[in-house]
């Protein structure tokens, strides 16, 4: 049979493992399917067994549209168990693992894992995320404003902006300090357009004490800003959230203070509390950062407003995440009851030159937020590789820059979001392929357990990169096929606040992505909303999109193809930045399906024929993108 080789599948959820979750001492059953009437003499499991090679017959269990299933049984004996599986044919040995299909024997590095009593935070790839910039997106509670003057920080004062609409001020000059008022009053006001949306849980940037807009600056883990209506304001939004069933996440960055906060003693002399300060040289706040001589200290990425903290101290771990009382718990428990943490910069966390404790910390960081909530989120904020934080002990996902926000925009026509920061990777021109898409997803998925794929936090907008859709060299088409691959991947969808309102912006700065949210516009019957309002929708509905597996169904040139399925049904996206009609090959068959939807999710005609049993032609006019359905077999 030619092609059968694209058939051949498997992956970590309940239809090709019995048990996804397994304990230690169980027998797990692997399945792996592909095209019936292959020619495969012989289909192996291969794991490892006390550092022991064991090689299994998988037999044949059952066909069913067209596809034939294999299972082999397996023990769990490790808290890592990994395995591979060996296709022999009469003249060739094709080896599978989660990267892909070869003739040589793979390594270790891409092979499938099971994780031993890994608790799945399983509500996450079930969760369209809405995050939101809490100063910018409603001013529910006017008299919480920040009053023009009210204070100053580095002799720049805080500035009151006069009208909801206006133009966000440049660092230049508004130092970060131009506030129109926007608070979690606002936030909880607007659960139900959120709800209708479609959104199923909120990811709020900063909320604690701190001088800036950004809040990155913190002075106070322990309180809510009062700007932003102080703590009954979030014990009052994740109570409605909750009964609206929603989740709550909040963003934090234990990595450094703001050279405000009250620990920050740089001194040696005074040390301020909210009933003053007092008078202490020897203020055991101080061994919380990196001093040196004449209280010269160490800030992060150089900036001395924002002090690294020093987590050689053991009364620092206390306050931070230890403790029954520390920040990271405090939050965590009623009335408040947050969902999981965001962590700013947590690449860098506990990674100072010679200090280096990042592998230490996390560990003991998520024992301590899972022994609050076990179903509580780790976010972690990382734009490349990150898979050694990826291995069920430490974060559940990297802020997914890496696998979808950075090579979905790079394919549509934009620098690399790190790249083009350095004038000699930027100025060689480049137009990613399809096939380079395929391998940057690839790459990072792959190395990670099946679980953690389910994990991913997928977005391409955020209050770090400038809106997509606020760039005139990309189309709305190229902007709608953004949208269908950050929710064919697997895990959760991030929408970030107004990208459904086609807000406005600029290119070139943090202050140009984080524009009021634009309430008085009729956005609802927009296509940007109307977008988003579907596919969210569409999650919610459809487990091949939270549960399914995924598979790439065509990478070549410049349009890609890529499958959600269960047994039961199947979804695909195609993206296509290419310049001409082209016309491809969908092999349908891989996943169960025989046909395609007439139109796509937003209406779009499908041109498609059949070609054969297991693949079909559909026709993809220059630069379009699709979300179809598929006709199950």
């Amino acid at each position: 049979m030619d092609n059968w080789l694209e058939s051949v599948y498997s992956d970590g959820t309940a239809m090709f493992v019995s048990d996804p979750s397994p304990r230690a001492g169980q027998t797990v059953r692997i399945r792996l399917r592909m095209y019936e009437n292959a020619p495969v003499k012989h289909v192996l499991l291969r794991y490892l067994r006390n550092g022991l090679e064991n090689v299994v017959d998988a037999k044949p269990v059952k066909t069913e549209r067209g596809l034939t299933w294999y299972e082999a049984k397996m023990p769990v004996t490790e808290r890592r168990m990994q395995y591979q599986f060996y296709l022999v044919t009469d003249g060739t040995i094709y080896y599978y693992t989660q990267r892909g299909i070869g003739t040589y024997l793979p390594d270790h590095t891409y092979d499938f894992v099971l994780l031993t009593d890994y608790v799945q935070p399983a509500w996450v790839k079930e969760a369209v995320f809405y995050q939101i910039f809490p100063e910018r997106f409603c001013n529910g509670d006017p008299d919480n404003d920040v009053r023009p003057g009210e204070y100053a920080q580095d002799g720049h004062p805080a500035i009151h902006m006069e009208h909801w609409n206006d133009t966000p001020l440049t660092y230049q000059r508004g130092f970060c300090l131009d506030f129109y008022g926007g608070d979690l009053q606002g936030v909880r006001q607007k659960i139900p357009y959120l709800k209708e949306l479609g959104v199923t849980a909120l990811y709020l940037n900063p909320i604690f004490r701190a001088p800036s807009v950004h809040k990155y600056d913190c002075v106070d883990y322990f309180h809510v800003d009062p700007h932003f209506g102080g703590d009954q304001a979030l014990a009052d939004l994740s109570a409605a959230l909750h009964a609206n069933g929603m989740k709550l996440i909040l963003d934090i960055s234990i990595n450094h203070t703001g050279a405000n906060h009250r620990w920050f003693n740089r001194d040696g002399m005074f040390f301020p509390t909210s009933e003053g300060a007092y008078h202490d040289p020897d203020a055991p706040e101080r061994g919380y950062y990196f001093f040196g001589k004449g209280s010269a200290y160490h800030g992060w990425a150089g900036n001395a407003n924002l002090p690294t903290l020093n987590y050689t101290s053991q009364a620092l771990r206390d306050v931070i995440y230890r403790a029954e009382d520390s920040v990271l718990k405090k939050w965590l428990k009623p009335p408040y009851s947050i969902d999981g943490w965001r962590f700013d910069v947590a690449d860098t966390f506990a990674r100072n030159d010679d200090v280096q404790l990042a592998h230490e910390l996390w560990p003991e960081i998520r024992q301590s937020i899972r022994a609050e909530n076990p179903q509580a989120y780790i976010l972690a904020e990382d734009w490349g590789d990150c898979a050694g934080y990826l291995q069920g002990d430490e974060w559940d996902s990297p802020m997914n820059y890496y696998a979808c926000g950075r090579p979905i925009r790079q394919f549509f026509g934009q620098p690399d979001l790190f790249m083009s920061r350095d004038p000699r990777l930027r100025s060689v021109p480049y137009k990613m392929t399809a096939a380079d898409l395929r391998a940057r997803v690839i790459q990072h998925y792959a190395k990670l357990p099946w679980a953690l794929w389910e994990n991913q936090f997928n977005l391409f907008d955020s209050h770090d990169a400038s809106r997509l859709h606020n760039d005139p060299a990309i189309s709305p088409m190229a902007w709608r096929g953004a949208v269908y691959f950050q929710f064919i991947l697997p895990g959760a969808a991030s929408i970030y606040y107004g990208d459904e309102a086609a807000i406005d912006g600029v290119l070139g700065s943090n202050e140009g992505c984080r524009y009021p949210m634009p309430w008085d516009k009729d956005f609802q019957s927009g296509e940007p909303y109307r977008l988003y309002h579907a596919m969210a929708h569409l999650k919610a509905d459809h487990p091949a999109l939270s549960r399914g597996g995924v598979k790439f169904l065509y990478a070549e040139g410049y349009t890609a193809a890529v499958a959600r399925f269960t047994q039961d049904e199947a979804f695909a996206a195609v993206v296509s930045s290419d310049e001409e009609p082209v016309r491809i090959r969908l092999p349908l068959g891989a996943v169960g399906a025989a046909g395609l939807a007439d139109a796509d999710v937003m209406g779009e005609k499908l041109d498609w024929r059949p070609l054969d049993e297991n693949s079909v032609e559909l026709t993809v006019p220059a630069g379009t993108c699709y979300f179809m359905e598929c006709k199950m077999k």
